[in-house]
């Protein structure tokens, strides 16, 4: 006889199992199907790709390279004498590995606190009635279990490209890109996006030199263009990343030791590049395959997401759908509190995200953030607004740590003065994005949070003076 749930969740990742756990907490019989496997171990890892393979192992590479750059090239200024400053990457590697450990293994002991139960496998739809039937397979063998509603959650996919079949051992996708053995001479990148940004910065702070292709005319395209020219200056020429925009690849040759990508730039002029690693990272997509769609009328739009409404409900009664798998960004916390947010309608309370108001970060070197509207969006809507920036250079803190690139910009409507948008450029902008996004959720002012006392010395007194900007009246500049 098949076991009955309140919830089932398909997919343990930031969604799926944030998901589980709010249900268990709001004392829903909750069980999360996911069939994820450490590839190290073999044994079932949960997580999904955030934890896995995707923001934490990232976040360890880029800190690790961050560190052994500023012994190579920061640490004399500070007057700390280094001498024989090598890379083991075994051993970062190895880092990495144990805190995707330890992160997945967290994850299994919530699930026991909050009374989640787990089955390992690939969960898909069977049949629908007074409740949905799930069949869970792992390998040979298969089960069956019953739920009253459904949340699905298995994320997204990396996108391929025919003519560069992904081996992880020449041509990588992002997994390949975090487990290199060693440091590549060369190192090619297609696609100039988070994932593109942050493996080229790890392995060109490591040595490699690293050229990045992306097909999209302009750099950085869904950031302010004032942060993105900022960022390709740093990028370019003062970390000596290539990145070409505009490029159309015609294709991939490979040898037994190295690739040749056959491209045209962005004036229309042949060229080659010659390369020992590949990463690709053109974006993602929905990961909706296998998941019994068909079977309970489940629908699909032209994207391969699962369509699904401003609560994350589907066509189907009771049938849910967040993160990756359907609209909005392809972000891990925007997945998580959309998991919150069903869980609390399925327990009968109301629940509610706003998609205006999502982070996005690049953990790059200087860091970037924004949330809210860019300049350019607001120039295309017609929408009259006044802006007020200040540069990392005029804060003492920023000084004090030898990281004065990059600048906050605050956008504010012109009439009422509620921000609108704030984009950042400069170090550790992932931590002070935050408080951007809290005075947008309140529907703040600029002149709210020029009113604000922030803390001296410190960082968020750059928020501080770009609010006090745009009533064209910062203090330090």
């Amino acid at each position: 006889m098949s076991k009955a749930f309140d919830v089932a969740v398909i997919g343990a990742g930031p969604g799926g199992y944030v998901a589980a756990i709010r249900c268990g907490q709001l004392g829903l019989s909750t069980v999360c199907i996911d069939e994820w496997k450490n590839p190290r171990t073999g044994k079932p890892s949960l997580g999904g790709t955030c934890l896995n393979v995707g923001c934490i192992p990232s976040k360890a590479l880029l800190e690790s390279s961050e560190n052994y750059e500023r012994a190579l090239h920061k640490f004399a200024d500070h007057g700390v004498k280094v001498q024989g400053v090598s890379m083991d990457v075994a051993k970062m590697i190895a880092r990495k590995d144990k805190i995707v450990d330890v992160s997945t293994g967290g994850i299994t002991m919530l699930f026991k606190k909050n009374k989640v139960s787990y089955l390992h496998g690939r969960g898909s739809f069977v049949s629908t009635g007074d409740a949905y039937t799930l069949e869970v397979k792992d390998g040979g063998k298969s089960e069956t279990i019953t739920a009253k509603h459904v949340i699905v959650a298995t994320g997204s996919v990396p996108r391929n490209l025919p003519f560069a079949p992904v081996d992880n051992e020449l041509i990588l996708d992002n997994a390949g890109a975090l487990d290199l053995k060693e440091i590549p001479k060369r190192l090619g990148v297609i696609g100039a996006g988070v994932i593109g940004l942050e493996m080229g910065s790890v392995w060109r702070r490591l040595g490699s030199e690293v050229t990045i292709l992306e097909a999209l005319p302009e750099f950085l395209m869904a950031a302010d263009q004032q942060v993105a020219k900022e960022a390709l200056r740093l990028f370019t020429k003062e970390q000596g990343l290539a990145i070409h925009t505009g490029v159309n690849i015609g294709g991939v040759k490979t040898t037994k030791k190295f690739l040749t990508i056959e491209y045209t730039d962005g004036k229309g002029l042949a060229q080659k590049l010659e390369v020992d690693k590949l990463i690709v990272a053109v974006g993602r997509q929905a990961n909706t395959q296998g998941l019994g769609a068909d079977k309970v009328g489940l629908r699909i739009d032209d994207r391969g997401r699962i369509e699904a409404d401003g609560h994350c409900r589907t066509n189907l009664r009771n049938v849910y759908a967040v993160g990756d798998v359907v609209r909005g960004p392809m972000l891990a916390h925007k997945a998580s509190e959309e998991g919150v947010m069903v869980a609390e309608i399925i327990a009968g309370q109301a629940g509610h995200v706003n998609l205006d108001t999502v982070p996005w970060i690049i953990y790059t070197s200087p860091e970037i953030a924004w949330v809210g509207k860019t300049e350019q969006e607001l120039k295309a809507a017609g929408v009259q607004y006044k802006a007020g920036q200040f540069p990392f250079l005029a804060n003492g803190r920023a000084r004090a740590l030898g990281e004065t690139a990059g600048f906050v910009k605050i956008l504010a409507d012109a009439g009422t003065d509620r921000i609108l948008g704030m984009h950042m450029i400069g170090p550790y902008v992932s931590e002070m994005i935050a408080e951007a996004v809290v005075a947008m959720e309140f529907a703040a002012s600029a002149e709210d949070i020029a009113r604000i006392v922030h803390a001296h010395p410190a960082l968020g007194e750059v928020v501080h003076e770009a609010a006090l900007g745009v009533d064209k009246r910062t203090l330090h500049i």
